[in-house]
């Protein structure tokens, strides 16, 4: 400043902040998604940040890392579970935590049967004399979901009963049970491929209800190890550097992102996670997890110091599809990527 005035002369700290400018997007008719988010970095505000999830993957893709996916929200129930079936089959992710709500819609699905089109102002007293359940803008039959119940219920009649699993066992045996289904879904799908899927909160989910009311009528007696999946977790995250995708927040969330909190304990070496993205609505002034920032885990030794990371703050149902598909059109594929050979034994192999 110069005697008061409001004039600024440009010094070498001034030109580092004023050293690109942003492009205005221009339309072009022949632009595939990828083309459209590669000009988007050029933009502002969520358009930007979206591109950024974009190029932060694609790095995670090309580098040595095992990739975390966090699964929150109604995203099978919203149509989301095939692009998880894909990033799934493509390995463009190593190791699925996901809500118990999220994998029993998708065993609904597997089984053929649907989540419905429909409107968040209808009257609910209305739908709850017709049986009908609503997640906002997505109607199911009441009816329907106890039937699939009572399919879980008969699935788990063939496992091993009074004994302890960890999630990810008793969800690669539901897996394998489902593979006789036509119908992919992230469970089948990840049993093909050998995919480990974690629930850490799975009596937070009507796979709960299911186990609950198969030993109420003496059909089932299924116990959890859910201990074994955070040991389970922590060593993985050990075994390379990790990178973290997550939609939306909760406990999937925390449960990926406390890995490196306690890998340590574990006598494992960590540095927080290398590569981060985050897709949510939650902001992070209410000190809840799903709005949490990734500058703030990096207080705790989740994420690492000089991590590639971006939160995108926006709709999950947006996001997922235009950044996925631009993934795809990208064609990438992974040099190396982590075999899951045994995980009871601790024995991996990397090719």
């Amino acid at each position: 400043m110069d005697n008061g005035n409001r004039v600024c002369r440009f010094n070498p700290v001034k030109e580092e902040f004023l050293k690109e400018p942003t492009k205005p997007f221009e339309i072009d008719p022949n632009d595939s998604i990828y083309d459209i988010l590669k000009k988007m970095e050029k933009i502002s505000f969520q358009g930007r940040t979206l591109a950024q999830a974009l190029s932060i993957w694609e790095k995670m893709l090309l580098d040595d890392v095992i990739i975390f996916f966090g699964l929150a929200g109604a995203m099978v129930p919203a149509g989301m579970r095939k692009i998880i079936v894909y990033l799934i089959k493509e390995r463009f992710i190593d190791c699925l935590v996901s809500t118990g709500a999220n994998l029993f819609h998708d065993i609904h699905e597997i089984r053929g049967k649907y989540h419905y089109l429909g409107n968040p102002n209808v009257n609910d007293i209305l739908l709850r004399k017709c049986k009908i359940d609503r997640i906002y803008d997505t109607f199911a039959s009441e009816e329907e979901f106890i039937d699939t119940d009572n399919f879980i219920i008969s699935l788990c009649e063939k496992f091993e009963q009074k004994r302890f699993y960890s999630t990810r066992e008793f969800l690669y045996l539901l897996g394998k049970e489902l593979d006789e289904f036509k119908e992919e879904g992230i469970l089948n799908t990840a049993y093909r491929y050998n995919i480990p899927i974690y629930c850490p909160a799975i009596g937070d989910s009507s796979i709960g209800i299911a186990l609950t009311e198969g030993k109420r009528k003496g059909k089932v007696d299924i116990k959890f190890d859910v201990i074994k999946d955070v040991y389970e977790t922590a060593y993985l995250t050990s075994l390379k550097k990790s990178g973290v995708i997550y939609i939306g927040g909760g406990i999937p969330k925390n449960f990926i992102q406390q890995t490196e909190v306690t890998a340590p304990f574990l006598g494992f070496k960590t540095s927080g996670h290398s590569y981060a993205i985050q897709f949510t609505m939650d902001a992070p002034h209410w000190g809840g997890l799903s709005g949490c920032t990734f500058s703030e885990a990096q207080s705790w030794g989740k994420i690492s110091l000089d991590a590639k990371m971006i939160t995108c703050y926006c709709d999950a149902t947006i996001a997922l599809p235009i950044v996925v598909t631009a993934l795809a059109q990208k064609k990438i594929k992974r040099n190396k990527v982590i075999q899951f050979k045994d995980l009871d034994k601790e024995e991996f192999k990397i090719i």
